[in-house]
């Protein structure tokens, strides 16, 4: 499992950063999906490795400009890549509105079929590789998180067990990930005889906006990895003359460390936490620290990140 942030800026761009946007990809899978689309997304694609003939859907976490704003220029490029495969748009009420504001989204003039789809809090939805559960969150406008539990692996067939007995590779091997008996050297073999034990898949929770991370509640228990908002230091939110619904640093580390996520990645980073000013996104890595005691990474753009079946996040 990949993921590849393609804007990891809060509220507006900057000389480092684009607003928010991530990409998600999974083993062994000829597609990826596309969680907020901040403006100038298409623009941070083309610099990545990425390809949006192979995007498949698009997950909008709520409707703040800087995660949706990039939406008509992307679907736009798309039809003149001439990329005519069918593209799912899931977002808060509202999104297709929007849409059909800026652009006609018939398969006529688009070149392609959009499905757009209206979500609300506690909805769940199946892909090929995993469920998307859609959980509210606390912010200005109504804002939601994503938990994705990919899908378990339970037809793994134990090789070394089947070569032990004479059968290679071929077709049978097949017909047992299916379910089905075989009979091989006139004896009859059992799938669960050949099956190894479920391999368990992974659990994440990729999140919009949010004031409070605890709102998460039992879905943050030994999650395997929380991709989550940082705009500030606690120091920094004290002092705003006009407090906003974000979350410090110092609340996510302290919720994180008491639900015992194993892996955290912080993004949404305040343009003043930059290379350029007294403060850089250390003070925001230090603060999480100081609670936090699980692998912990503070997201830039085109960064790259895997998670192995261990359950071990790393910077690529």
């Amino acid at each position: 499992m990949q993921l590849t942030f393609l804007g990891t800026s809060a509220g507006k761009p900057t000389k480092e950063r684009n607003v928010s946007a991530l990409a998600l990809e999974f083993d062994q899978d000829n597609k990826w999906y596309l969680f907020d689309c901040g403006e100038a997304t298409q623009h941070q694609i083309i610099r990545s490795r990425l390809y949006i003939g192979k995007l498949d859907t698009i997950f909008i976490t709520h409707l703040h400009g800087d995660h949706y704003y990039g939406l008509p220029g992307l679907l736009a490029t798309k039809k003149l890549d001439a990329s005519l495969k069918p593209l799912n748009i899931y977002g808060p009420k509202g999104i297709k509105k929007f849409l059909e504001c800026v652009l006609d989204i018939s398969p006529e003039r688009l070149g392609y079929n959009l499905k757009i789809i209206e979500f609300e809090a506690g909805e769940t939805f199946v892909f090929d590789k995993f469920s998307l559960k859609v959980l509210a969150l606390e912010h200005s406008i109504e804002s939601f998180a994503f938990y994705i539990k990919e899908n378990d692996i339970t037809n793994k067939l134990n090789e070394e067990k089947l070569k032990a007995i004479g059968l290679e590779p071929s077709a049978l091997y097949g017909e047992l990930q299916r379910g089905n008996s075989i009979v091989f050297q006139g004896k009859k073999l059992e799938p669960v005889d050949f099956t190894l034990e479920p391999i368990q898949g992974r659990s994440l929770i990729i999140a919009g906006d949010n004031s409070r991370p605890d709102v998460l509640g039992r879905y943050l228990e030994d999650l395997d990895l929380l991709v989550h908002e940082c705009t500030y230091t606690q120091e920094a939110y004290d002092n705003l003359l006009v407090k906003v619904l974000h979350t410090t640093a110092k609340e996510l580390g302290r919720v994180v460390q008491k639900r015992r996520v194993k892996n955290l990645i912080a993004s949404h980073i305040n343009p003043r936490y930059n290379t350029k000013s007294k403060m850089g996104v250390e003070v925001v890595y230090n603060e999480i620290k100081d609670s936090y005691k699980g692998r912990l990474f503070i997201a830039n753009d085109f960064d790259i990140y895997s998670m192995g079946r261990d359950g071990i996040v790393k910077k690529i």
